[in-house]
């Protein structure tokens, strides 16, 4: 066999694991139980669906006014801090959903700060006012929109860095005040960028189980759970989470359409517009508004959980505590390596050969981010307890012992749904800095006698330090926070520390989930860190 197709044989390998939980939902939807499936369609198949439908109106809605209006703001207007509010804007990324939920609900439930305050100082009782509720479809949509519109921000904030002075010119010409040019020229040639971060945040909604299931949110993701586990029946949980994976096509399939219509210009003959001077009351109305979404999105919920571990200062000398994060570490150092390994694998073999057979290999790698972390763990579940339920009934017939659960019940399923979700993104990484080594350096050490082998470990992975590094950096952090899929295939007496917050979180007992989302929350900060680094400020534009 050629090492040509030996590399194309390993990438489609890898490819196969991505497949595997969506040809495994797909084979369980067809064996389901056609009385249970009409029950679910005639009872709460409607519920799930109309208020998934509505999260993710209510998301798109509120991110698209954060996201495009913080982004106009930094990029057009020059005012103090607007090269602070560049990058901090991108700081709620660092806020898992489940865990805003859970600070937002300390301090604005009923014996919270907020209304204990109202209560003291208007000498008011409970049920004596009006006061929103947190827990409800409205503050699922308020916290999951504060948590996620960093992604419209940045594709937004991009798009409208790439604009140039002749736009602002000829609307100039043609006698279009700034509001009307931002509606009439901006805003639609940033749409592709806009439409393609708003897909993200809308994937990121429909995975989301954490938040959803706290505030009581009939969604997918706690139809899917409550299927499984409440009535017991996975071929329905399939079916349901089949569903689910329409809604993600059909964003994916919005995304890609408004990549094709994108249009890019030439900077080296573009010069960027002119930031606007501002002061004053304007430029005091322009700060609060940016500072908005940066104090609700990042700096109440976590000065909340900061209080919180401040209280419980005693537990963080616990033992459970630093077990609970060693083996949180234990598992992303783990996905990590091997996520990019598996990456550097998938992008190399199509470097090698640039057949159809790579490029759908590699595309395929690509869906699992995609995927919400319960579809994915439903998927991954099945096939696995097959394997280990087949093989144990034919060691006990032929073998006279039993092998228990080999790889269904261990740490094994639970990386191996990890690297399904989350391959897609060392493979961006690891692609990123493929691309920028020249193909004649390939030549060069081909010439010399180097198999492909050794001229990725000698010459590649060397030169790609970098890529390598922000790849495990993202990939370590992404399971950190990763909830849905650790709290199904997490193994008997094990625990991590988003399944602990989760857990005390359901208990009520929110100051003492503090310090596990608080190590969750600064894990987070440092991939968000990195691309405000990687971003250029408003201050290269001009």
């Amino acid at each position: 066999m050629s090492q040509s197709i030996r590399w194309q044989l390993t990438s489609g390998l890898i490819a196969s694991l991505v497949l595997l939980p969506l040809l495994t939902l797909a084979w369980l939807s067809l064996q389901s139980n056609q009385a249970l499936w009409s029950h679910l369609a005639s009872t709460v198949l409607g519920d799930y669906i109309l208020s998934s439908l509505a999260l993710m109106l209510g998301v798109a809605i509120l991110s698209l006014v954060l996201g495009i209006g913080s982004a106009y703001l930094v990029t057009q207007y020059d005012f103090k801090g607007a090269r602070f509010f560049y990058w901090a804007l991108l700081l709620p990324l660092a806020m898992p959903a489940y865990i805003t939920a859970y600070s937002y609900t300390g301090l604005l439930d009923v014996a919270g700060p907020v209304q204990s305050y109202l209560r003291d100082t208007f000498s008011i009782s409970y049920g004596d006012y009006w006061f929103p509720e947190i827990r409800s479809l409205g503050g699922a949509i308020f916290v999951l929109s504060f948590v996620l519109y960093p992604y419209v921000f940045l594709m937004a904030r991009s798009s409208f860095m790439e604009q140039s002075q002749h736009l602002r010119d000829v609307a100039q010409l043609l006698g279009y005040s700034r509001t009307k040019a931002f509606f009439c020229i901006s805003l639609p040639i940033a749409r592709p960028a806009i439409i393609a971060g708003l897909s993200l945040a809308l994937m990121e909604t429909l995975a989301d189980f954490g938040a959803v299931s706290y505030f009581g949110v009939s969604s997918f993701t706690t139809g899917i759970f409550r299927t499984w586990y409440g009535l017991d029946n996975v071929e329905g949980a399939a079916q349901l989470a089949l569903i689910l994976l329409g809604f993600v096509v059909i964003l994916l399939a919005l995304e890609t359409s408004s990549r094709k219509r994108a249009a890019y210009h030439d900077k080296k003959t573009s010069a960027p517009a002119e930031r606007i001077p501002l002061s004053g009351v304007r430029q005091f109305i322009v700060i609060c508004l940016v500072s908005m979404p940066l104090l609700l999105g990042f700096v109440i919920p976590s000065a909340q959980l900061v209080i919180w571990a401040a209280e419980n200062a005693s537990e963080f000398l616990d033992p459970g505590f630093w077990q609970l994060l060693w083996n949180t570490v234990m598992l992303a150092a783990i996905t990590a390596v091997a996520a990019v390994s598996l990456a550097i694998l998938v992008a190399y073999a199509h470097r090698l050969n640039q057949s159809l057979f790579t490029e759908y290999a590699k595309r395929i790698v690509g869906l699992g981010y995609a995927i919400p972390g319960l579809v994915i763990a439903v998927g991954t579940l099945i096939p696995l307890a097959y394997f280990d339920n087949s093989l144990d009934a034919w060691m006990r017939a032929n073998a006279g012992f039993s092998t228990g659960l080999l790889i269904s019940g261990t740490l094994v399923a639970l990386v191996i749904a990890y690297l399904v979700r989350f391959l897609a993104v060392a493979l961006n990484s690891v692609e990123s800095g493929l691309s920028s080594i020249r193909p004649n350096m390939d030549q060069a050490a081909r010439s010399l006698g180097l198999s492909p082998l050794q001229v990725l470990k000698q010459v590649h992975l060397p030169l790609m330090r970098s890529s390598l590094f922000t790849g495990l950096l993202i990939v370590f952090v992404d399971v950190m926070k990763e909830l849905p899929a650790t709290l199904v295939l997490k193994p008997f007496n094990f625990n991590t520390l988003a399944v602990r917050a989760y857990e005390l979180a359901s208990d009520e007992r929110l100051a003492d989930a503090a310090l596990p989302s608080l190590a969750i929350v600064l894990a987070g900060l440092i991939p968000v860190i990195i691309l405000s680094r990687l971003s250029r400020g408003p201050q290269d534009a001009a």
